[in-house]
């Protein structure tokens, strides 16, 4: 096993009330507060340089977070000879383009693009609770004393802060390295043990709105003039900034200033101005937040971000589970196919790992009675997720359940295994550790000590 050892976590520079004197006390003023006190040398990046580190295939990973449990039956893994009892209204299946692959009956457009992604439909942890199921999916482990990572902040422990810069990649580096698109996941902590540094910036806002207002870099009921005329006359009354020159705390302070009025009015943040893309494009995706959110996720990898989140959540669906379906499937299906599909066109697919999962799935039986009126309920004993590129084959079906999608029929896979996979493709070695507040050794992944079941590796798609 490798022994990664991380360095003591020092306290950061700056005081909440040396970021209120900058006039920047917002996400994007903390976020990049807590970027500096990481790259002036105060703490050091996560590093899996070790032998046992697998060569990197994959750049970065979108995640499809369908919060709420989505059905697996209806998606990724239809049943329709299993008859109304499970299927409901929904008894057809989509044909792919990939012989003997079939998919649920409202997934037109993904079933066109089957050759670029693979569905894993044995996924089990056996938990029936939201807030369990979504940390054990996000982290591989139960919880418990130790508050462990969600696996973005892992891969922006590794990935997201790299030691050296050179001049020219200075303002791609104030894009945040971890991005959830639009608010926050809620049913866990993404950082766990490691802290505010790893934790992602959610942009709160709409996509899809005339101007995505990104909470603390775009003010809705402000225009980019009235923001500069706010920078200058701030720059104006800093009298104290002009007599301490020399101080340094006043000096970094000034700097995530700067960095942060960059990413409101300069080149970084117009990553989140869709207006710039081609209009045609906008409505292939769909004009919805969720689909405008797939867009601007594949905007933010292009510029260097190394985990994306797009929390679409809705999925919890005890009542009235079929209508619910008829109006977000398309929706999901038009954005998640243009998303692939557009990487695909820009060369990114090879290099971007796109994972769509739930915390669990839903009750293949479908729950008739009063008050439920066709509705689907929790369910942990196997669903299915879709993943796509950054080192996955297309194509693919891993696993198998049975003829009513209850039960594994055939290769369990567990959320570690898949994490660990998803680790290797972006060079991160499972085996390492993790930076933790005391320098205690912590694995990336749950080993065999830890009781955790495991399927292995899904070597078979990689």
């Amino acid at each position: 096993m490798t022994n990664h050892v991380f360095s003591q976590r020092k306290p950061l520079l700056l005081s909440r009330r040396q970021v209120l004197e900058t006039g920047v006390l917002n996400a994007a003023g903390m976020m990049l507060a807590a970027k500096l006190a990481g790259q002036d040398g105060s703490e050091k990046s996560a590093e899996a340089g070790s032998a046992a580190t697998p060569p990197a295939r994959a750049k970065a990973v979108i995640q499809i977070w369908l919060a709420g449990g989505p059905t697996h039956i209806d998606t990724f893994d239809p049943k329709p000879d299993a008859g109304a009892d499970y299927t409901g209204p929904l008894g057809g299946t989509s044909a792919t383009n990939v012989e003997g692959m079939r998919i649920g009956e409202l997934l037109p457009e993904l079933s066109k693009l089957a050759d670029k992604y693979s569905l894993i439909r044995s996924l089990t942890h056996g938990v029936n609770g939201h807030e369990t199921a979504s940390y054990l999916t996000q982290t591989g482990r139960m919880p418990g004393r130790i508050v462990y990572p969600a696996v973005g902040a892992v891969v922006t422990a590794f990935k997201g802060f790299p030691k050296e810069k050179k001049k020219k990649d200075l303002k791609e580096s104030l894009i945040p390295p971890y991005v959830v698109l639009t608010s926050p996941q809620g049913r866990f902590s993404e950082a766990g043990f490691m802290g505010i540094r790893y934790k992602p910036f959610a942009t709160g806002g709409d996509p899809n709105a005339a101007r995505f207002a990104v909470e603390g870099i775009v003010a809705a009921d402000l225009s980019d003039a009235q923001q500069r005329q706010r920078r200058e006359l701030l720059k104006r009354m800093n009298s104290l900034g002009s007599t301490l020159r020399e101080d340094t705390s006043l000096a970094v302070a000034a700097k995530s200033r700067d960095d942060a009025y960059d990413l409101m009015l300069g080149d970084s943040g117009q990553v989140f101005d869709l207006s710039v893309e081609d209009d045609a494009l906008r409505q292939r995706y769909g004009r919805t937040k969720f689909g405008q959110s797939c867009l601007a996720a594949r905007r933010l990898i292009e510029q260097g971000t190394k985990f994306v989140t797009i929390n679409h959540g809705g999925w919890d669906t005890h009542k009235n589970h079929f209508p619910a379906m008829r109006r977000k499937l398309p929706e999901l299906d038009r954005g998640l196919a243009s998303l692939i599909a557009d990487l695909s066109d820009r060369g990114l697919l090879d290099s971007t790992i796109v994972w769509c999962i739930g915390e669990f799935g839903r009750s293949p039986k479908v729950a008739t009675e009063s008050p439920w009126n066709g509705g689907r309920h929790h369910f942990g004993a196997v669903f299915s997720t879709l993943v796509a590129g950054g080192g996955f084959k297309g194509g693919q079906v891993v696993g198998e359940s049975t003829s009513t999608a209850e039960r594994v029929k055939d290769r369990p896979v567990y959320p570690g295994d898949l994490i660990g996979t998803m680790y290797e493709l972006v060079g991160i070695d499972p085996e390492a550790g993790l930076p933790h507040p005391r320098g205690d050794f912590i694995r990336a992944t749950p080993g065999a000590d830890e009781g955790m079941e495991s399927g292995g590796r899904l070597t078979e798609i990689t």
